[in-house]
């Protein structure tokens, strides 16, 4: 083995190694989130997945559950939203866990007695007033109905996420 070639090479390596420690560094692992546009955003977002599963279930399609994960995670810090809002989110989860209890125990028994119903419209109507409650928040907040997009990371572009 040659190795007086090598030290061509070692500019480049360092560089790659570089980079890698960079992206190592920017990237590390940071204690959950727990501010408040984090928990809007979170909450928005699975607002927007009920809201659509509650049209596919008034179509007359089952689904299997509603999305309640940042709900359940984040349920007692919402006081920094207005009153209504905080209501009609409560109601609007209230009942998607509901649904979801009642799935589970048709899935439990396997008998068509604990057959899900619920009312959707009420949940529609619910989770919408949740959806503009928080756009308004986000309005006052960021200046947007828009939770503001994250900025991509320095591989991002290679690797294909946006």
């Amino acid at each position: 083995m040659d190795w007086g070639d090598i030290s061509e090479n070692i500019p480049i390596i360092a560089m790659i190694i570089g980079l890698i420690l960079l992206q190592i560094f920017l990237r590390r692992r940071r204690g959950p989130q727990t501010g408040n546009q984090y928990i809007a955003e979170s909450l928005m977002s699975e607002i927007r997945v009920n809201l659509r599963l509650a049209e596919v279930l008034a179509e007359g399609e089952p689904i299997k559950r509603f999305i309640t994960t940042a709900w359940k995670i984040n349920r007692n810090k919402i006081e920094f939203l207005e009153q209504q809002v905080q209501s009609a989110l409560t109601d609007a989860f209230t009942i998607a866990e509901d649904y979801n209890q009642q799935v589970a125990a048709s899935r439990k028994y396997r008998s068509t007695s604990y057959i899900a119903s619920i009312d959707v419209q009420k949940l529609q109507a619910k989770l919408t007033s949740s959806k503009e409650g928080l756009e308004q928040w986000f309005l006052s907040t960021t200046g947007s109905k828009e939770p503001p997009t994250q900025s991509p990371g320095i591989f991002d572009g290679l690797i294909g996420r946006r």
